[in-house]
């Protein structure tokens, strides 16, 4: 049964509306850790839209969860996570124009910078996770990085526009778990994910967690944030 990693960037979204101080990502990841979350998620992007630093500082105060960082590969970004050490470093492409992140990071293509970052990481007592394409070629390349963990883009299934597509992506998931494993990389899953394709994703053997965030948030304005949580622990079991 994989964990559940919460990601409450959209409750900063909210708040940035107003550029206000609520809602507060803190009281929102207490209130997923009391209904049963494995993890906060949070990501601090370089042009700061939802969470700022403050709010990285705050989380890792007062949550007792591990925290996991989404973050650029970017030397600014970089200088951050070592200032406040998150349990958890998961790099991720960033682009200025993008709604959210559009695909895993190309590893193969940047692994010297990418293997910098992770030693930088790893020296700080960061675990370092690499959000990527399923495919052995990133796979391969994110084991020569040094990073210990990734995490599987899921975004193309969840988007898949019919049954062939969500079957090859599916598939293309599947065997990426089976083959990174046997790397010895531990692997999460995630993005796109939600209250009614995140089942059959739970149930590949081996993913250790999902990180899920904009369809539980969005839940939550209708349900609750306790309630939309739980409900979400109870599909990705």
């Amino acid at each position: 049964m994989p964990k559940l990693g919460v990601n409450i960037d959209h409750v900063a979204t909210l708040r940035e509306v107003r550029h206000g101080t609520e809602p507060d990502p803190a009281f929102a990841a207490l209130i997923c850790q009391a209904a049963g979350a494995d993890s906060i998620v949070v990501h601090l992007r370089e042009d700061r839209r939802h969470i700022k630093e403050r709010d990285l500082s705050i989380l890792k105060k007062v949550i007792k969860l591990p925290l996991n960082l989404e973050m650029s590969i970017a030397a600014q970004i970089v200088e951050i996570a070592c200032k406040i050490k998150p349990d958890q470093a998961t790099l991720v492409p960033e682009k200025r124009q993008e709604l959210t992140t559009e695909g895993g990071l190309d590893v193969a293509k940047n692994l010297k910078k990418v293997k910098q970052v992770v030693e930088i990481l790893e020296k700080k007592g960061i675990a370092v996770s690499l959000f990527i394409d399923p495919g052995k070629k990133q796979i391969d390349a994110a084991k020569k990085s040094g990073a210990r963990i990734i995490e599987l883009h899921t975004g193309r299934y969840a988007g898949a526009v019919n049954k062939t597509k969500e079957e090859k992506h599916f598939k293309e998931i599947s065997t990426s778990v089976r083959y990174a494993q046997k790397r010895g990389l531990v692997v999460n899953a995630g993005h796109g994910l939600n209250y009614y394709n995140v089942s059959r994703i739970a149930k590949i053997k081996g993913i250790e967690e999902l990180n899920i965030g904009y369809s539980i948030i969005c839940r939550s304005v209708l349900v609750g944030l306790d309630r939309a949580v739980k409900e979400m622990k109870i599909l990705s079991a």
